[in-house]
């Protein structure tokens, strides 16, 4: 009462936040009913109020889950960002599998579980363990491309997956540009702009190299270094060891490697161009792309360190002649 400054609580909500839950107002499956987005943003504000969902609540959201699918996937969507974004997204993404609503925004995560894979590799268990524990060793601000590339990098997995008799163990062959492709689909399905799209998918696709990152050669180090979201292909990979063997060899690798090259650009502006080779005689073709590239590689590598070196290795190149 503006007046007498008296609350009055006609529906016990203070008593509701004493004790930290949400609770639907009267009937709660007519609250669901008026409006189905609802459903997710009583999940969105338990996780981030740190809150319980009442158990009459709880019931009628699973109840009504199917329901989401009625609201415009922008609604819903960020919404779900909401979730992914809060610091206590583990909880919130238990609470969208547990509810139902998970099986109608995003079911390929369904999919991952009971995919089994090598526990010399995966000892935490599962594709959906390996992917929820990932979740868990997020920095609490991680980014929304950080968190989508966590939940979609092994997505292709259960599509993949075969019996290898000799090694007597699952092998998952193209998981990774497989999963890169369903990540697209299912980012475009809900409607996410390209520059997430486009982050993610990325990430997806190159998941897998960190493997071999050591057997890189210099150039090919420095360019995979030095690729745009970088950063966060690294921050991906890291949470994947922490979220299976615990091994971090390649990503201090890294960490080393680029303090070891951050006095001079990974990339620096090439020695010579296709301007030099027309200056020489020769007739544009597709060899240009492939020298130019070999003259990036030996300057990368620190074969090459000035223009004249350049020029001169160009000049002596067997078919160097005019054209």
């Amino acid at each position: 009462d503006p007046l007498t400054g008296e609350l009055r609580d006609y529906v016990g909500g203070k008593a509701d936040l004493d004790q930290r839950l949400i609770r639907a107002i009267g009937d709660a499956d007519r609250r669901f009913e008026e409006d189905h987005l609802r459903l997710m943003r009583a999940i969105r504000q338990a996780v981030e109020l740190e809150f319980e969902i009442e158990p009459t609540t709880w019931r009628a959201i699973q109840k009504h889950a199917h329901q989401i699918a009625k609201v415009s996937v922008e609604r819903v969507r960020d919404e779900l960002n909401r979730i992914l974004r809060s610091p206590h997204r583990v909880r919130g993404f238990d609470l969208l599998v547990e509810s139902g609503l998970m099986a109608v925004i995003l079911p390929e995560i369904l999919d991952l579980q009971g995919c089994e894979q090598p526990p010399q590799f995966h000892p935490e268990g599962d594709v959906y363990v390996h992917t929820r524990l990932m979740l868990s060793h997020l920095e609490p601000d991680a980014s929304l491309t950080l968190v989508l590339s966590v939940l979609l990098h092994d997505i292709a997995k259960p599509a993949t997956r075969s019996w290898d008799e000799t090694a007597g163990r699952a092998r998952f062959n193209g998981h990774d540009a497989l999963g890169a492709e369903m990540a697209e689909t299912i980012l475009r399905r809900l409607k996410y702009p390209n520059e997430v799209i486009h982050a993610v998918v990325d990430a997806v696709a190159v998941h897998m190299r960190f493997i071999h990152i050591q057997d890189l050669r210099v150039a090919k180090l420095k360019r995979f270094l030095a690729r745009p979201n970088f950063e966060e292909e690294l921050a991906l990979h890291r949470v994947d060891c922490l979220g299976s063997n615990g091994r971090l060899e390649n990503y201090e690798f890294v960490r080393e490697k680029q303090e070891e090259f951050s006095q001079q650009p990974l990339v620096p502006p090439r020695l010579i161009t296709g301007a030099d080779l027309i200056a020489r005689g020769w007739q544009p073709s597709a060899m240009f792309r492939d020298i130019l590239e070999q003259v990036e590689t030996l300057q990368l590598e620190g074969s090459l360190k000035d223009r004249d070196s350049a020029l001169a290795w160009l000049d002596a190149l067997p078919h160097a002649e005019p054209r």
